[in-house]
């Protein structure tokens, strides 16, 4: 009895570093995409046009047909006005009605991301693939970098994952169901864009390195924090 008394205060020091060094890691982690974000923005801004983007773009089109680009087309409908915005509101009027309301509030903060693709587009002011260069599939209107359908499902889809993951109220094959979904399109969402011809792969990493940021932002004020008490 008195080894399991000694114990049991050791045991959460010891899961009380073990966690400041897990936040340590996420930290150091977020600051590395950040300064790789910054890095590759810098990289564009003054060579707008590179061989890789080239070369991935050509491989990504080489394989085509009319039912790939339907499919593509499709993954990519939810990242374009006004589905996007129907989507979310879709999704938290779900989270409202069954009471969470909470992740409600969150789902319509996903939108947010729009507004960040939109400013960092404007001063980078990549121009998009050009039809002399790859296959143009979608015509789109902003500039290139970052893609904000990428920028938009790493946070929205991120988001849904991480909200499954936290509300176990739900239905274990609900939540298996939509990580399994949103996880996909998160996966399928940067071969899209650069397959229709609307971007090139610099692109869709600057997206998916910003929707980490953004997401790692909205986890960090969503997740509860769990404080490990020290007994003395």
């Amino acid at each position: 009895m008195q080894l399991n008394l000694h114990f049991i205060p050791i045991s959460k020091r010891i899961m009380k570093v073990l966690s400041k060094s897990k936040g340590q890691l996420l930290v150091n982690t977020l600051l590395i995409i950040t300064t790789a974000f910054i890095g590759l923005s810098c990289f564009i801004y003054f060579f707008p046009l590179s061989f890789i983007d080239l070369d991935v773009s050509r491989l990504i089109q080489k394989y085509n047909n009319a039912t790939l680009d339907n499919l593509m087309a499709f993954i990519s409908l939810f990242g374009t006005m006004p589905y996007s915005g129907i989507t979310v509101g879709v999704v938290a009027l779900l989270f409202f009605i069954f009471n969470h309301k909470k992740e409600a509030l969150f789902t319509l903060l996903t939108s947010l991301s729009g507004l960040v693709s939109t400013l960092v587009k404007m001063l980078i002011d990549r121009p998009r693939p050009g039809k002399d260069l790859v296959r143009i599939i979608e015509i789109t209107r902003q500039q290139s970098f970052p893609s904000g359908h990428t920028l938009f499902y790493t946070v929205f889809f991120g988001f849904l994952i991480i909200a499954m993951g936290n509300l176990k109220s739900i239905n274990f094959y609900v939540r298996v169901t939509v990580s399994t979904l949103s996880s996909a399109m998160l996966l399928l969402i940067p071969f899209s864009r650069i397959y229709l011809g609307a971007h090139w792969f610099t692109d869709v990493l600057g997206g998916a390195m910003l929707g980490v940021l953004c997401l790692s932002v909205l986890g960090y004020f969503y997740l509860p924090k769990k404080e490990i008490k020290e007994n003395t």
